[in-house]
C-alpha cells in the first residue's frame, strides 16, 4: 500500500491534519464506529475533562484496531464530533499529542453537534483505517 499525504494543513510547526490522504492498492479497511471515553466498566469517563475524554478516546480507539491487526498509525481518516467546539478548540493539543504518537496523519474533520449519546460524553470519535 502506497498513502500520500495531500494539501497537508499545519498549527504553527505541527502537523494539524491533512485535507487528504491518497491511499493506493490497500489490502485492508478497516471502518471504526464512533468511540467515546469510556472507562474499564464501560462508564463515561473523565465528566467535564475534554481533554481527559480527548486522550480516552483515542486509546479505545487503539485498542479496537489492535483486535483487527491495526494500529492508529492507520487511520487514514478521523472525525471528531463535540458538544463544545470551543472546548476542543482550546485542547486540540492533546489531539495533535495523540496522532504524533502514533505517526498518525489522517484527513480530518472536526464538527460541532447538539448532543451525543450520552449527555456526559462532551467527545466521540470514529475513523477509517487502511493497511
Amino acid at each position: 500500500m502506497r498513502r500520500e499525504d495531500i494539501d497537508p494543513r499545519f498549527f504553527g510547526d505541527r502537523l494539524a491534519y491533512n485535507r487528504a490522504v491518497l491511499v493506493e492498492q490497500p489490502r485492508r479497511w478497516l471502518v471504526v464506529a464512533g468511540h467515546e471515553a469510556r472507562d474499564d466498566e464501560g462508564g463515561i469517563a473523565a465528566v467535564g475533562d475534554v481533554r481527559g475524554q480527548l486522550r480516552l478516546t483515542f486509546r479505545r480507539m487503539g485498542e479496537t484496531m489492535e483486535k483487527a491487526g491495526f494500529a492508529l498509525r492507520d487511520l487514514v481518516q478521523i472525525r471528531i464530533f463535540t458538544v463544545d467546539i470551543d472546548a476542543v478548540t482550546a485542547h486540540y493539543d492533546a489531539v495533535l499529542d495523540e496522532l504524533a504518537a502514533a505517526d498518525c496523519r489522517p484527513a480530518s474533520l472536526l464538527a460541532e453537534v447538539r448532543a451525543l449519546s450520552d449527555p456526559r460524553m462532551l467527545v466521540e470519535i470514529e475513523g477509517l483505517a487502511a493497511q
